[in-house]
């Protein structure tokens, strides 16, 4: 795949992390992220789960600005998003995912509600306050339980994260 369809594919992952859609990534897009997935859970923000998460949140736009938000705005718009893709992360979409690490796994916390890990359904229901598509939500918790126990691993997360917003779909 040529870099101009790198980019292009990376560019249309940008509307998922602008919650609000206002043209660029902030502070306020995670922490609404964060809102709408306590909500989803009925986890109360003041509990030890609401806490991590707006923690892992905060830590994971940390992260993006870091890597993305190159004139130092405090805000990651579209091009800096794909810039930083092809330049930072295209090679070592790991490092994407250890970037999201902290909120991922806060994440999980919340979405763990019998305390045996993660269900297909919960995934799907963190997908659906995300905004994701039911019936992408559907398919991709069905896909992460690679080993069909009915779990899934906070790394099967980490690795589908990052592989998503990193890198390209095969043609």
């Amino acid at each position: 795949m040529d870099s101009a369809e790198y980019e292009r594919k990376i560019a249309s992952r940008f509307a998922a992390f602008d919650q609000d859609g206002n043209g660029y990534i902030d502070r306020e897009d995670f922490s609404s992220a964060a809102a709408k997935l306590l909500a989803e859970f009925s986890v109360t923000a003041r509990s030890d789960k609401g806490q991590d998460l707006y923690s892992g949140a905060e830590a994971f736009w940390q992260g993006m600005a870091g890597i993305a938000d190159v004139d130092g705005d405090q805000r990651v718009t579209r091009q800096e998003f794909v810039t930083s893709a092809v330049k930072r992360l295209r090679d070592n979409p790991k490092r994407f995912g250890e970037i999201a690490r902290p909120f991922v796994h806060a994440v999980i916390r919340v979405a763990d509600e019998d305390g045996r890990g993660v269900t297909p359904a919960a995934v799907e229901r963190v997908l659906g306050a995300l905004g994701v598509d039911a019936g992408v939500a559907a398919a991709a918790g069905a896909a992460l339980d690679t080993d069909g126990d009915g779990r899934i691993t906070e790394d099967d997360v980490l690795t589908a994260f990052a592989a998503y917003y990193v890198t390209p779909e095969p043609d």
